[in-house]
């Protein structure tokens, strides 16, 4: 009886507590709203915050509030949009596909280098000692922080710089954010276009001295343009991309051949 009456007061005060717990989640439960779960199915589950908030289910209690756009992740397909659309309620938004572009061509055997650095080696640690390790200001560094902040495995560091494997990439924008020397760009996966594989605004004569895939300026790609999509700016050649019609006119006279196609006529090259 010393051992059976503990024990029978401590089951009694078990199945007492229980209830009250029960009572209680009853009494103080929150309601939720059904379609918060409904949109966070049809997220990508990638917690990459290119939304902008902590995650895929902080996104989609926003959008199922109303506090955030029913597009607001950047990394959702077209046909889960048009579910969320059905979902919340709203008219079909169409979803412009992006892509990441790298927008330098200074790989190990073209680009100069200042120093060599034996320690940590990540893009941020290197930009932090006069802005790199190569001599161009505006190179991407080849030290993979891209690659470690992409959630699709879109990203992967090729002879000492960034590439992108557009098929994978969803746009999600978080390798853009992450990248300490801003040579990545966000580009329509959705047109045929060229972009210059450059971000230098150096001057040709130095930057032939610092590496040699940069843009010179010389403006041949300009004057060959017939559509007035090529402009020079700040000694680099800009392409808008909307005016281009994807001839190739530019990339056949570009002296340093970094004028590449982008979107389908990237991905129909690289298959």
């Amino acid at each position: 009886m010393e051992i059976l009456i503990p024990v029978i007061v401590l089951g009694l005060i078990g199945l007492v507590m229980g209830s009250i717990l029960a009572v209680a989640s009853k009494v103080f439960q929150v309601e939720t709203d059904p379609r918060e779960e409904k949109v966070s199915a049809l997220l990508p589950g990638a917690n990459c915050g290119g939304c902008g908030f902590a995650g895929c289910a902080a996104c989609a209690a926003a959008i199922a509030k109303g506090d955030a756009p029913v597009a607001a992740c950047p990394g959702i397909s077209a046909e889960a949009l048009k579910e969320i659309c059905a979902v919340m309620g709203v008219n079909e938004q169409e979803k412009t596909p992006m892509a990441a572009f790298v927008q330098c061509n200074g790989q190990l055997d073209k680009a100069n280098f200042r120093y060599f650095f034996d320690g940590s080696k990540t893009c941020a640690d290197i930009a932090a000692l006069q802005q790199g390790d190569k001599l161009c200001a505006y190179a991407c560094l080849g030290y993979g922080d891209c690659v470690q902040a992409c959630n699709f495995g879109a990203l992967s560091i090729e002879n000492g710089i960034a590439k992108v494997h557009t098929a994978d990439c969803v746009g999600c924008g978080v390798c853009v954010k992450t990248c300490p020397k801003q040579v990545l760009a966000l580009m329509p996966k959705n047109i045929e276009a060229y972009a210059v594989k450059c971000s230098s605004k150096d001057k040709g004569a130095a930057m032939k001295e610092i590496c040699s895939a940069g843009c010179i300026g010389c403006k041949l790609c300009e004057k060959a343009c017939a559509f007035g999509a090529v402009k020079v700016e700040n000694n680099l050649a800009k392409i808008d991309t909307q005016k281009c019609t994807g001839c190739g006119a530019c990339a056949e006279k570009c002296p340093k051949h970094i004028i590449v196609g982008i979107g389908k006529k990237q991905m129909s090259s690289a298959s």
